[in-house]
C-alpha cells in the first residue's frame, strides 16, 4: 500500500473511531474532508519516512476535550449575574456566587431544556424562568423543584444540570471541557480536573498585564496553524513602526519537542522586528532571547528575557463552534513599566495585529467555501504538520490508553524566508 493510501486509512479510521467519546465518521462528513485535503509537499528533510511523496492530511475537525479553555474576561463576569458563553459548542451560563468565586454550568436546564441563564440567581442557586427549579451554582445539583407534592418522593438531589470546572487566570475565567459522557447518560457532579488550567509565565513580582480577543470566521485548526505560521508576517502584519515585506530574509531556527507540542527553542530576536529593537535599550542585543512554545489544545507560550527584564504572552485559540474560533492574547511585561499608557500602548498594537489575521481569515474563509485543494510545504508549515500530528498521536493515545507518541523523534533545523 502508497504512502498516501496508508495515510487516508489511518485517517479514515481515526475519524471513525471519532476520538474517545467523539463523533462517528457520518457525524464529521467525511465527504466534505476528502474535498478538503492537504497535500505535504516535503523536501527539506530527507531523513523523514514520507519525504518527497506528497500526502493527504485531513484535519479531522473534532474540537479536543479534556483540557481547559478561555471562557469570558473576568471582568466581565459580575456577581449576581448570568453570563452566556460556547466552549466546543457547548452552551454555558457563567456566573460568580456570593463570595465572587467563578462556576460554570450547561446552558440548559435539564427539566425541558430552557436556558438557565434566561433565569435568576440569588448567589447560591440558579433557579430557571420555566418551572422555578433550582441548582446549586458550583455543583449543578438540583435543590428544588417547586411542582412537587408532599407525598411525591422523587429524589431531587439525584438531577444535576451539568457543572463545569472553573478557575481564574490572568484576566480570564478558563473552563474544564470534559470527555463527553456515555450518550443519552444524565448529569452527575464532575470531578475536579487532576491540573489546573494555564497562565502566563511571569518572572517579577511587579509587572504589567493586558489582553486582548476577537472572534474568527475559521475553524480552530486553520486559526491554530495561522497562528503558528512563521511566512506570513511580512505580507499581512505590514507597518511602519513594525516591518515592511522588504525586510524579509532567511531565517533559521531550531526546535524540540516538549510534552503535549514543540518549542522553538531560545534564540536571539528577529532583526527585522521594531519592538525588539527596542529591548537593545534595556540589555545588549546578544543577551535578548524569546521562546516560543505551542501545547495542545491550542496554547502559543512566548517569553522574551533581556536580563532582569521580559515579556511573556500567552495566545489561545479556542474553539466555539465547528467554523468559529476566537483568539485572546494575555501580555504581562516589566519593561517600560513607567511609560505613560503602556498598556494602552501595547494593546494598540495587538489589537492592530489580530485585526490583520482576522481580515485575512475572514477572506481564506470565502476561499475555503469551494473546497479547494490545499497543501503544507517544507519547512515553513512544518509546525502545522506537528499540530496534525500531535491532535492525531492525542486521540489515539486516549482512545488505547497508551503513551502518547510525539510526531517529533528529536531537535530539528527549519529554515524559511519572512
Amino acid at each position: 500500500m502508497s504512502t498516501p493510501a496508508r495515510l487516508e486509512q489511518h485517517w479514515r479510521a481515526m475519524l471513525a473511531r471519532g476520538g474517545p467519546g467523539g463523533p462517528p465518521l457520518h457525524a464529521l462528513g467525511w465527504a466534505d474532508l476528502e474535498d478538503q485535503p492537504y497535500t505535504t509537499v516535503c523536501y527539506a528533510d530527507p531523513s523523514m519516512a514520507t519525504a518527497d511523496i506528497p500526502q493527504r492530511e485531513a484535519p479531522d475537525s473534532l474540537m479536543l476535550t479534556g483540557f481547559w479553555y478561555r471562557a469570558l474576561p473576568s471582568e466581565k463576569v459580575q456577581s449576581g449575574k448570568l453570563h452566556k458563553a460556547m466552549l466546543l459548542e457547548i452552551p454555558l451560563v457563567i456566573g460568580r456566587d456570593r463570595n465572587g468565586k467563578a462556576f460554570a454550568l450547561r446552558d440548559a436546564c435539564p427539566h425541558r431544556g430552557m436556558p438557565l441563564s434566561a433565569g435568576w440567581f440569588e448567589g447560591e442557586q440558579v433557579e430557571c424562568s420555566y418551572h422555578g427549579w433550582k441548582f446549586e451554582a458550583h455543583s449543578g445539583q438540583c435543590r428544588a423543584i417547586p411542582s412537587l407534592t408532599a407525598d411525591q418522593n422523587l429524589k431531587v438531589d439525584r438531577i444535576y444540570a451539568g457543572n463545569y470546572a472553573c478557575e481564574e487566570r490572568d484576566s480570564f475565567i478558563w473552563v474544564f471541557m470534559p470527555d463527553p459522557g456515555p450518550a443519552g447518560a444524565g448529569f452527575t457532579r464532575r470531578d475536579e480536573p487532576s491540573f489546573s488550567a494555564p497562565q502566563v509565565p511571569t518572572f517579577s513580582e511587579h509587572y504589567k498585564t493586558a489582553y486582548l480577543m476577537a472572534n474568527m470566521p475559521s475553524t480552530v485548526d486553520h486559526g491554530i496553524i495561522g497562528l503558528m505560521d512563521p511566512a506570513h508576517g511580512p505580507f499581512v502584519h505590514q507597518a511602519w513602526w513594525w516591518r515592511t515585506r522588504h525586510s524579509i530574509h532567511e531565517k533559521t531556527k531550531h526546535f524540540e519537542p516538549i510534552s503535549n507540542g514543540f518549542r522553538m527553542s531560545a534564540h536571539t530576536p528577529s532583526s527585522n522586528s521594531a519592538p525588539y529593537k527596542l529591548l537593545r535599550l534595556y540589555a545588549d542585543a546578544d543577551s535578548i532571547t524569546t521562546t516560543i512554545d505551542f501545547i495542545l489544545p491550542n496554547l502559543r507560550v512566548e517569553t522574551i528575557r533581556a536580563g532582569k527584564y521580559w515579556f511573556s504572552s500567552l495566545t489561545t485559540v479556542t474553539p466555539i463552534t465547528r467554523d468559529h474560533c476566537r483568539i485572546e492574547v494575555v501580555a504581562c511585561w516589566n519593561i517600560f513599566r513607567f511609560v505613560p499608557f503602556g498598556p494602552s500602548l501595547l494593546k494598540f498594537v495587538f489589537a492592530k495585529f489580530v485585526e490583520q489575521d482576522r481580515r485575512t481569515m475572514e477572506s481564506q474563509t470565502e476561499g475555503l467555501k469551494t473546497n479547494p485543494h490545499l497543501m503544507l510545504i517544507d519547512d515553513a508549515d512544518r509546525p502545522a504538520k506537528w499540530y496534525f500530528g500531535l491532535k492525531a498521536a492525542h486521540l489515539e493515545a486516549k482512545r488505547t490508553g497508551g503513551e502518547m507518541k510525539h510526531p517529533m523523534s528529536g531537535p530539528v533545523r527549519l529554515k524559511w524566508r519572512s
